[in-house]
């Protein structure tokens, strides 16, 4: 959360463009905060994507194009289920696309998610985006809040941004403390 995955796939999204080559981007269809099928960051940019459901095939979808796009991108690729991502490695090795995907490794409770998991196993290169905590140390953890408050239990994906989750050192997120004024911005103060 918050370390800029949006806006790094935004701007290798661009760079392509810019060099006249195509940059198709999938994200997960289960991400509904700006609609269905955007990749939108915080700083307010934005642009389509084709939205991948659980029964979506990315490897199909990409042999069976035309015109075979530069390079593939995922973002919110922590939804994406084992499937998908054995369908990113074929698109990988077969079809000779560099794919680049973006996402989250834990959720809320400190669990991966499937499609991390997977993607942790089978990726050839993983490069971490960094963000810190309040404290100033690296954020690793996603806290989910609420009323102030961190939560641990619950459905694994619920969608939601600033609003309902903060990145945090894992310290803090064991111990479940926010900042004073992060406490008070949750609570609406």
């Amino acid at each position: 959360m918050a370390a800029g995955k949006s806006l790094d796939l935004l701007k290798v999204a661009f760079n392509y463009e810019e060099r006249e080559q195509i940059a198709i981007i999938f994200t997960s269809a289960a991400d509904t905060r700006y609609g269905i099928g955007k990749v939108k960051s915080r700083t307010g940019l934005e642009k389509d994507a084709i939205p991948v459901d659980d029964k979506f095939n990315i490897y199909m979808y990409i042999k069976n194009i035309l015109n075979k796009p530069d390079c593939v991108l995922v973002d919110e690729a922590q939804f994406l289920n084992k499937n998908h991502i054995w369908q990113l490695t074929d698109i990988v090795d077969l079809l000779k696309i560099p794919v680049i995907c973006y996402g989250l490794r834990s959720d809320y409770r400190g669990e991966l998610f499937e499609g991390s998991y997977y993607l942790l196993g089978l990726a050839d290169n993983i490069e971490e985006i960094k963000t810190i905590c309040h404290c100033g140390a690296k954020a690793t953890m996603n806290m989910r809040v609420i009323n102030g408050k961190a939560v641990y239990e619950g459905k694994q994906v619920i969608i939601g941004g600033n609003e309902s989750f903060i990145a945090v050192c894992r310290k803090h997120f064991k111990e479940g403390k926010l900042s004073r004024k992060t406490q008070l911005e949750f609570q609406g103060l």
